[in-house]
């Protein structure tokens, strides 16, 4: 399947229960990831009813390379897809890394499109730039970030001795634990199809910070964020005190996991996603 958007297209993969289809759930990857890292979580979510699309993002071929890369494009192309697969209901959405920035944005500024949302490993944004400053070991673990604003260093770093550096940060956010075989190969071929574009959110970020941009405000949408103890990418207390920033938050910090959970411990993942998104919504207020 294939999604129209602005510069282009985003390929979707899909996965569709046996017996008939159910409402959607929309799953976005991060960086450095594609979206077969949710198909175990597909496997269960499936088998639960759901239909699972999950696109490849924004400037990871086989979508669109083409800018801008903004959260404010990526949420555009999250609420695209939507259209696309649900034009008539909201949807569900589970985004992880990258895909929860997204899945925040689109929130704030189409609150009518999603039902309800799920992140991963990232808190709300407005959070994790107050939270930085007074968790400075933070700043130890997003050296990466500011590696990846100089130009062509940064690509060839990660392509080189076979993308060696992106094995790296692999094991470095999900410590003592290895993803599924051959997974980081498709990682890497990914990412060598389509450089410089996945640093391109980055340096985005960056010069937005830099310029003053504010990030999305409340949130209307009811949202449950789950995030690894042992995530080495982002904190797990850069959370902390992100309720104020949502009508209907429900986090948790997830034991003895890092930052790609929805790999490490797709069962639990599944379960919480399910039941949140069985959860009948409360009225507003």
């Amino acid at each position: 399947m294939r999604v129209a958007v602005p510069g282009g297209e985003l390929a979707v993969v899909e996965h569709t229960p046996f017996a008939g289809a159910g409402p959607p759930i929309l799953c976005l990857h991060g960086f450095p990831d594609v979206p077969s890292s949710f198909a175990p979580l597909a496997r269960l979510l499936t088998a639960a009813g759901r239909r699972v699309v999950a696109p490849w993002l924004r400037g990871y071929h086989p979508s669109t390379l083409a800018g801008p890369f903004t959260a404010e494009r990526l949420a555009d192309d999250l609420l695209a897809v939507a259209d696309a697969v649900s034009p008539g209901e909201p949807v569900d959405v589970i985004g992880h890394d990258w895909g929860a920035l997204a899945t925040y944005t689109a929130c704030a500024v189409r609150p009518e499109r999603i039902r309800r949302a799920v992140t991963l490993a990232v808190p709300h944004p407005a959070a994790f730039m107050h939270n930085v400053p007074r968790q400075p070991f933070q700043l130890r673990r997003s050296w990466y970030m500011l590696f990846f604003q100089l130009p062509h260093a940064a690509e060839w770093a990660l392509m080189r001795r076979d993308g060696a550096l992106i094995e790296r940060l692999w094991h470095d956010w999900s410590p003592g634990w290895s993803p599924p075989p051959g997974h980081l190969d498709e990682v890497k071929r990914a990412l060598t199809a389509s450089m410089p574009a996945p640093l391109e959110v980055y340096r985005t970020m960056f010069q937005q910070v830099v310029a003053g941009a504010r990030p999305p405000g409340r949130i209307e949408v009811p949202t449950l964020a789950l995030h690894g103890a042992r995530d080495g990418c982002v904190g797990a207390h850069l959370g902390d005190g992100q309720a104020r920033f949502f009508r209907d938050l429900r986090a948790e910090i997830v034991d003895e996991v890092g930052h790609f959970l929805h790999l490490e411990r797709p069962a639990l993942v599944a379960e919480r996603a399910l039941e949140w998104f069985a959860t009948p919504l409360a009225r507003a207020v």
